[in-house]
């Protein structure tokens, strides 16, 4: 593995967590480089535009990465803008859709919240989690083989079609997420939503399932 590389990767991934930026300084203490190796990458990363410096030298993400991320699933983004919409507005809480993005982790590659509700919760997509922690990763691992030791809630998932989770992102939150039916060489995904409480869950569950299989529609 390129340690320089790894380096630079791991500053992106840093500012990530931080809009409002950081400064050459906070870096290198949060990275544990040294200041004149975090500044020669911070230079790398500017030149092909995927960091900038405001007026007071704080570094933050540049506009370079929008340009990388706009072909990354465009197809599935796109097609599932409308199924999210649909369905958050249906249940009124907050609807996203979550792809797997290794072996054990999972990312957040959409979030979409309800256009009429008193109250809903918002989170910002690109958020990663355990592929085992959560309505959306449980939600993926069902749609999967059996494994062995896998959770009681991975099994539930299997049966009744969608997966269900209390305070395993968010705390306070549950989340109810149903596997898109996989496309060979596709992107395992799954579709759910957020809420407060779970006391229409079999409701929800069934919007949140019809909303993925439509979805596996769209992608053909």
């Amino acid at each position: 593995m390129s340690k320089t590389l790894h380096n630079g990767l791991e500053i992106l991934e840093l500012l990530a967590q931080y809009p409002h930026g950081l400064s050459l300084s906070e870096i290198s203490d949060a990275l544990g480089l040294h200041r004149t190796v975090a500044h020669r990458l911070v230079r790398t990363l500017e030149a092909h535009r995927l960091c900038r410096r405001d007026d007071h030298k704080r570094i933050s993400l540049g506009t370079g990465l929008v340009t990388l991320a706009e072909s990354v699933e465009q197809d599935l983004r796109t097609l599932a803008r409308p199924v999210l919409e649909e369905l958050a507005d249906a249940v009124e809480a907050t609807a996203h859709l979550v792809v797997r993005e290794s072996a054990d982790t999972v990312r957040a590659m959409m979030v979409i919240e309800p256009r009429h509700s008193d109250v809903h919760i918002a989170f910002r997509p690109g958020q990663v989690h355990p592929l085992d922690r959560g309505s959306a990763g449980l939600a993926i691992l069902a749609s999967m083989p059996p494994r062995p030791e896998e959770r009681p809630e991975v099994q539930r998932a299997r049966t009744r079609g969608y997966a269900v989770s209390t305070g395993e992102v968010v705390s306070t939150t549950i989340g109810i997420s149903a596997a898109v039916p996989y496309r060979p060489g596709g992107t395992q995904a799954a579709v759910g939503v957020s809420v407060f409480d779970a006391s229409d869950e079999e409701r929800v569950g069934a919007a949140v399932l019809a909303a993925a299989g439509r979805l596996a529609e769209l992608l053909g």
